[in-house]
């Protein structure tokens, strides 16, 4: 990860320009770091495979100084760069940018893990007073005016005379990059851009503490008698975690996803499902001092003003410039033309679920917290497939070897386990495998999985990785994670998993193998498109379904038998059930977030705007949005998905057209020739490639809509 690429990871899109102040600060800072060459989150990796992050020597009291350090080595190696008496060439700018910042990516990998999976009251503190610090770095770098005009140099160079394709590629991304933060503003604009990433810095980091602080605080506690339809191994981790909350003979529901949705689904306390709920849904918007409402419009005001400055109208049209769609109407056109199919689903599903209700004596009109537990019963009575009976089937253990087969007969990777103790973890459920080709033994890379929720942990399911693939210095090998929230079983007990989580499981693991798959020179070149690197993850949640993974991996947690083919024909025949809900909360979130950014936010009264918009969209009362606005971690804990969580989207119909290709293939989903072609162009070259042109390559014309309406079930408009 290099210094001028960290403002996109951190969503702190920031700018200034270089002065002899700045040089004389670097100096001193400089002067400071050589005082503190004995901070492990600084020093070099050691150990095996090429070197391995100290996770076990990490301690929140040295962060602070370990930035603050990693990042002055960082400005003197962009002064190095940018003051370079010599002639600007690819080699001496562009290369030696690649180069930067080596000590500030490593604290980078220890300041994830705080920040991500082992945060506390007292990393947060630190957080926050490094927010704007952080800021101020990269603004130094990405409107640096002296390093700018060496890249500028460079870069018209190769109009008249072209690179390489990889060197092009990435000369062209960093040029662009620059371009887009900022780089030939006038002193006083770039100043006033700085000031406003300074600013939004705070905000974001404030928002995502927020939001993590009501997850963390608001536990609903079960009596005995309160625990109806809740499956055993449900009820003994409950039991755990609210022993461990010191809440010994109760049942603790906490405020994450992975604790929500099966209490939601299965729960016959309806009073306490609304109150579930409702803690869930209502994150950064309880009216308190954790209330991120007031924060969401002035984030809006800042990101509309900050690109007004580079003569946008708005901040989607800015953003969306480098990505698939290139504009926010291409994105618009897209979700709008599934959201009519989608709520028209909704529909014909609350009438399924009345008729339940009705059938059960239950007296009730749905509601949203009734939507998972009455979809529950229509699936039971129209399918007579049962959740909990697939969910026996589905073991963690087993499905990590289901990822591991997947990869081998795909990528020809080979997954064998690092023996503990030999590669240092930042927690102990933490577990690391060593990654290799089947074929000649080669070394790949690590992979870290991280899979239980626990305190401090963000929710959700993430990858990441602490070291990416290059060649051009010498061949790095790949450090990769991947973190999930799965609820921690009591002892003795096997962790089982919903379909949905699964099919999670497997999608994060696509982002893993993307990792490993890297076969590019530079690390810019690892970076992504926003709506084009969900694709390859996205697909792979397809080889779950495939009969190779279903009877082998799918056996039961207590008989060891492979699932039934009678039960397997039943989730085939489902696979289309409750599309109407799964794409409707998913497109309002998509939806919200482009209209947000499109609307003037001068006077915008965040929760207003939210009614109404839903109200203009003929959202169903009955299911919520997948993400409300006041929790929308995507788009307001940083800039990562802001006006890009269309993203999905359209991922998903290059997911339901290469699927089609595979399904249609001689060998199938492990078609050899298909599989190939797979790595070669969708998987290997991350972003060395334009991603329609990669795509192209793969499937010899451009995806179509069509496919993705079929997935779901959606009327089909016209032929192809």
């Amino acid at each position: 990860m290099k210094p001028y690429v960290k403002a996109v990871v951190l969503s702190l899109l920031v700018s200034a320009t270089s002065c002899k102040k700045d040089s004389e600060n670097i100096e001193k800072l400089v002067i400071k770091s050589d005082a503190m060459s004995n901070n492990i989150l600084l020093q070099e990796w050691t150990g095996p495979y090429d070197g391995v992050p100290a996770f076990d020597k990490m301690k929140v009291s040295d962060v602070k100084e370990a930035m603050e350090t990693g990042m002055a080595l960082g400005l003197k190696d962009i002064e190095t760069i940018a003051n370079n008496p010599e002639a600007p060439t690819f080699e001496n700018t562009i290369a030696a940018l690649e180069r930067a910042g080596k000590e500030l990516d490593r604290v980078f990998s220890y300041y994830g893990i705080f920040s991500s999976n082992m945060s506390s009251p007292e990393f947060r503190e630190v957080q926050g007073e490094l927010a704007p610090k952080l800021s101020e770095y990269t603004s130094k770098i990405n409107q640096n005016n002296a390093l700018f005009q060496r890249i500028k140099t460079v870069y018209k160079a190769a109009e008249k005379t072209p690179l390489e394709s990889e060197k092009q590629r990435v000369l062209d991304l960093i040029y662009k990059r620059f371009e887009m933060d900022g780089a030939e503003l006038n002193d006083a604009k770039k100043k006033r851009y700085a000031d406003i990433n300074k600013e939004l810095s705070t905000l974001y980091t404030d928002f995502s503490n927020n939001v993590l602080n009501d997850e963390e605080n608001y536990i609903t506690y079960l009596e005995k008698d309160q625990l109806g339809g809740l499956s055993e191994g449900f009820v003994k981790s409950a039991a755990k975690i609210a022993k461990d909350n010191g809440k010994a003979k109760k049942y603790a529901i906490t405020n994450t996803r992975s604790s929500v949705d099966p209490f939601l689904t299965y729960s016959t306390e309806r009073n306490l499902r609304e109150k579930v709920w409702d803690n869930y849904y209502s994150r950064g918007d309880n009216g308190d001092a954790f209330d991120n409402n007031t924060m969401i419009a002035q984030i809006l005001r800042l990101r509309r003003e900050r690109v007004e400055l580079l003569g946008y109208d708005n901040y989607a049209q800015w953003r969306l410039q480098d990505r698939m769609a290139k504009n926010p109407e291409n994105a618009m056109e897209l979700m709008m033309a599934v959201w009519p199919s989608a709520i028209a689903r909704v529909a014909e599903e609350v009438i399924d679920m009345q008729a339940i209700a009705k059938k059960n004596n239950d007296a009730v009109i749905i509601e949203p917290w009734d939507y998972r537990y009455y979809a529950e019963k229509v699936r039971q009575e129209k399918y007579n497939l049962d959740s909990e009976e697939v969910k026996q089937y589905l073991q963690l253990n087993k499905l990590t070897d289901a990822l591991f087969y997947v990869a081998g007969r795909l990528f020809n990777y080979d997954f064998k386990p690092v023996e503990e103790g030999t590669v240092p973890v930042f927690h102990e459920d933490v577990n690391v495998w060593e990654v290799t080709d089947k074929t000649t033994g080669k070394h790949v890379g690590l992979w870290y999985l991280d899979p239980f929720a626990r305190q401090g942990k963000r929710s959700g399911a993430w990858a990441t990785t602490y070291r990416s693939h290059t060649t051009f210095d010498g061949q790095e090998t790949v450090l990769a994670s991947n973190n999930s929230n799965f609820v921690k079983p009591a002892p003795g007990e096997a962790v089982l998993v919903s379909w949905d989580d699964a099919e999670t499981f497997f999608h994060e693991f696509g982002h893993a193998l993307h990792f490993f798959s890297s076969n590019v020179a530079y690390p810019t070149l690892n970076g992504g498109v926003r709506d084009y690197t969900e694709f390859q993850s996205q697909l792979l949640e397809r080889w779950l379904s495939t009969d190779e993974v279903i009877n082998t991996f799918l056996v039961h947690n207590e008989t060891g038998e492979s699932i039934p083919e009678a039960l397997v024909e039943k989730i085939k025949k489902a696979s289309t059930f409750n599309q109407g809900f799964d794409t409707t909360e998913y497109l309002a979130s998509a939806l919200m977030d482009m209209k947000l950014h499109l609307a003037d936010p001068e006077t915008i009264d965040i929760d207003n705007f939210e009614r109404q918009t839903l109200a203009e969209l003929n959202m169903p009362k009955q299911l919520p949005m997948r993400h409300r606005t006041p929790h929308f971690g995507h788009v307001f804990s940083g800039e990562g998905y802001a006006t890009a969580y269309y993203g999905y989207m359209w991922a998903d119909v290059l997911t339901s057209d290469a699927a089609e290709a595979f399904k249609n293939a001689p060998g199938g989903f492990y078609d050899k020739a298909l599989s190939d072609k797979l790595v070669k162009y969708l998987f290997a070259p991350r972003n060395a490639m334009d991603p329609a042109e990669a795509y192209r390559k793969f499937r010899g014309r451009d995806a179509k809509i069509e496919a993705l309406m079929r997935d779901r079930g959606f009327p089909v408009s016209k032929e192809e």
